[in-house]
């Protein structure tokens, strides 16, 4: 193992988060929990990753108590006896092999996925899935209120079940994302605005929601990203002082940890500002914000994610621009997706210097669970 890989390997430690390591699976829809019941299978596929040094897992997109809050069969619930059964089979599968995790909770909001429709109507801040793009129903005063308090549910469920940290999806045009964006969030209540201050009183309210619900220790992680689903150009924080309004009131509220997704974690948020080597999305957010972030985006693979839908492979490439962003402290932790999809032993293999026996991305990892 060669010196500048050990960066990926040091122990972080943060308020009540220890992890071994500086690696992160990054939550990843699977959809195969029949009925929102994660199972044995389930428990199996993270404590694999769990057993082959990954340092803190955290699960695919879980939803909340709503009544149209997935997208797709199969995504687990985290509510409800029976799926916070299996849940928690999940988590004592991961401890026994001495890994650390958290669910990612989620509300899809209006977003497609498909041609799948949930029985109830799809809801968002105004009826939109993008601008000029209608869907659903806007979201009344009562329906805002439930939904902040079913994410507070689901996230004092995961404290109570033993897991070490909880996640809120606040990213890719899901429901928090939609508060956020100007093009969905055409309110004229106290949950719209002009400015991305005024836009992020939900994200505020969950967030303080949930802080209260798990009390002051327990690790509070947010999801979030400039771009889209429904538009990858977007950005929602257009410089530096825009983004210190946008993520301010965030980590004020309670939130411990950023992510901060990327299509590309190597490419510099504001080029113009200090080039094409300049810090990524997760490196400003640091900066700005001063709490860790975790960054993401195609790590060790050609191409990205999105792609991977459409049934493209990725090769193996170097982690060189990874580790000298880690050397240089520009962000605190790094998510790695696909490349823990298809090889479950990804972070051992990289810790023993095993560069040849990594794999690519095979689509096929899509359709199972490893």
């Amino acid at each position: 193992m060669t010196a500048p890989i050990e960066t990926l390997f040091r122990p972080f430690t943060y308020k009540g988060l220890s992890l071994k390591n500086r690696i992160v699976m990054a939550p990843m829809t699977r959809g195969m929990a029949p009925d929102g019941i994660p199972g044995p299978d389930n428990a199996a596929y993270y404590a694999r990753r769990a057993a082959h040094e990954v340092g803190l897992i955290l699960s695919e997109g879980t939803v909340i108590e709503r009544p149209a809050s997935r997208n797709l069969p199969g995504i687990p619930f985290f509510y409800g006896d029976e799926a916070l059964s299996g849940w928690k089979r999940v988590i004592g599968a991961v401890h026994g092999e001495g890994g650390k995790m958290g669910p990612q909770l989620w509300h899809t909001g209006s977003t497609r996925a498909g041609a799948w429709e949930p029985e109830a109507p799809v809801e968002s801040p105004s009826g939109l899935v993008g601008p000029g793009d209608p869907r659903g129903v806007a979201m009344s005063e009562a329906d805002i209120e439930a939904t902040i308090a079913a994410f507070a549910a689901s996230a004092k469920a995961a404290r109570d079940l033993g897991f070490d940290v909880a996640e809120l999806h606040g990213a890719h045009g899901y429901l928090i994302d939609q508060f956020f964006w100007a093009g969905t969030n055409l309110r004229e209540d106290h949950w719209g605005g002009q400015t991305i201050e005024e836009r992020s009183r939900f994200a505020v309210a969950v967030i303080k929601a949930v802080r209260d619900a798990v009390g002051p220790d327990f690790p509070i992680l947010l999801r979030l990203s400039q771009w889209k689903q429904q538009d990858y150009t977007v950005k929602l924080a257009a410089d530096p002082n825009e983004m210190e309004r946008w993520l301010t009131p965030l980590v004020e509220a309670g939130v411990d940890i950023l992510h901060c997704s990327q299509r590309r974690f190597w490419e510099p948020e504001f080029p113009e500002i200090d080039g094409e080597e300049g810090l990524n999305f997760a490196g400003w957010a640091k900066k700005i914000s001063g709490v860790p972030t975790i960054s993401v985006g195609s790590v060790g693979l050609s191409g990205e994610f999105l792609a991977a839908f459409g049934g493209e492979s990725s090769a193996v490439t170097p982690l060189d621009k990874l580790v000298k962003r880690m050397e240089a402290e520009e962000f605190d932790l790094i998510a790695v997706g696909r490349a823990l999809l298809s090889d479950y032993a990804w972070a051992e293999k990289v810790k023993r210097g095993a560069v040849d026996e990594l794999k690519g991305f095979d689509p096929a990892s899509l359709g199972q669970l490893l």
